[in-house]
């Protein structure tokens, strides 16, 4: 491996916390199991441990009519790929490709094992179940496909399984309006009128433990499509705000980050793009659940 791949990987390890992204967190990993990105980060996968979010309440004006047709722009390529989080060594032997089938055990290996209807859930990495983990990656365009049970693998299995009913265990009540539905503890979001759900699920990332996201009721108090943040001074388009500084917004970054963001619910360009057609002002919120690691 080049000096320059170590240096970003010794980097990363430097800043990642050691937090799980499961409701069932594992045990801390020790110091040389910590995960990081299962590939080098580039112009496309910066790797932000912060967020623009705006942690004070912004100021709320009417936006003209010339502001609100500038749409905000496009992500980079690849910006939202599906980066695995995987051990430091992993990293390192992916780099200089020397490992197809990791030997390690995921963080979420009991979980993933049981998604995948393994006959011996044991919590314990095989080769049978490397080649299992492996295949669904690959399928779902997860990388490196290694076969490591880590938080963007069990993210996705979330997702899968939510599809059809993300309020299947009834925990978003159900009105006759709009309600948009924010789950913590699965890190998914999605719109329902009634029993009909009107958009998503789709894949969030929450706030973190100094800056957890408010649960409870909220409201939909201000849209503003090409909003920057008066703390990081960068862009958080299609800002739907609900609770004090929080917002739906999108980022320029994985929202698959194992740090969470400052408060607000991140989303990917095209699923914020979506959910500001969906949502109007006035229209409620319901937060529930705790990110792992908060």
């Amino acid at each position: 491996m080049t000096f320059r791949r170590v240096a970003v990987l010794l980097a990363l390890v430097s800043v990642l916390p050691l937090d799980s992204a499961l409701a069932e967190a594992p045990p801390p990993a020790p110091a040389d199991e910590q995960l990081v990105p299962g590939v080098p980060p580039g112009p496309h996968q910066p790797w932000h441990l912060d967020t623009p979010d705006q942690v004070l309440p912004p100021r709320v004006y009417r936006p003209t009519a010339l502001e609100e047709a500038v749409e905000p722009r496009n992500a980079a390529a690849g910006t939202y790929d599906l980066i695995e989080y995987v051990p430091l060594r992993e990293a390192q032997a992916v780099a200089d490709a020397k490992v197809t089938c990791t030997t390690a055990t995921g963080p979420y290996q009991k979980q993933v094992e049981r998604w995948l209807k393994r006959k011996n859930a044991d919590a314990k990495q095989s080769r049978a179940d490397c080649l299992a983990i492996r295949a669904f990656q690959i399928k779902e365009g997860i990388k490196p496909a290694i076969g490591f049970a880590g938080p963007v693998t069990w993210a996705r299995m979330q997702f899968l399984s939510a599809r059809k009913n993300p309020n299947a265990a009834g925990k978003c009540p159900v009105r006759t309006y709009r309600v948009a539905c924010v789950d913590l503890t699965r890190q998914l979001t999605w719109v329902q009128k009634g029993k009909k759900v009107v958009f998503g699920p789709a894949p969030i990332r929450s706030g973190r433990r100094q800056y957890p996201t408010r649960a409870g009721w909220h409201t939909v108090y201000w849209k503003h499509k090409n909003h920057w943040s008066t703390l990081y001074h960068q862009p958080m388009p299609y800002a739907q705000f609900f609770s004090g500084g929080q917002a739906f917004h999108a980022v320029y970054g994985s929202i698959y980050t194992e740090i969470g963001s400052m408060g607000c619910v991140n989303l990917r360009l095209a699923d914020a793009r979506t959910l500001w057609g969906v949502l109007k002002t006035k229209d409620r919120v319901f937060v529930w659940g705790q990110r792992a690691g908060t």
